[in-house]
């Protein structure tokens, strides 16, 4: 038996959990922090690579947070140079002068979007 320990809604919750029900088919293991913010939204963070995302529901947090990792991991459209970078924010409607503003007020943003 294995102790699984989570959170619901402040609680810690423990569960146990046969060894003989976990799947050993995965290949890696990845450690996936979740926020419940204080407006009821929820924050998903990849330890491994940095990478957040948030929704409305763990879920949709979870889930925005699996492709965003996807798009980080891969290596298609790559952004390479500053110039690419303002390309790329400039067809997704985003102000480069914006962005470039909001990383001059870094200390202002949480540690892992830093």
């Amino acid at each position: 038996m294995r102790s699984v320990f989570g959170a619901e809604r402040g609680n810690v919750v423990r569960t146990l959990i046969r060894d003989s029900d976990i799947e050993t088919s995965m290949s890696t293991t990845r450690t996936i922090t979740l926020i419940e913010e204080d407006d009821g939204g929820w924050s998903a963070i990849d330890e491994e690579t940095g990478v957040a995302s948030c929704g409305d529901t763990r879920s949709e947090a979870l889930d925005m947070l699996d492709e965003a990792v996807a798009l980080h991991e891969s290596d298609e459209d790559g952004i390479e140079t500053p110039a690419e970078e303002r390309e790329a924010l400039r067809d997704l409607g985003i102000d480069p002068d914006e962005v470039a503003d909001a990383r001059a007020e870094a200390d202002e943003l949480p540690e892992f979007m830093q």
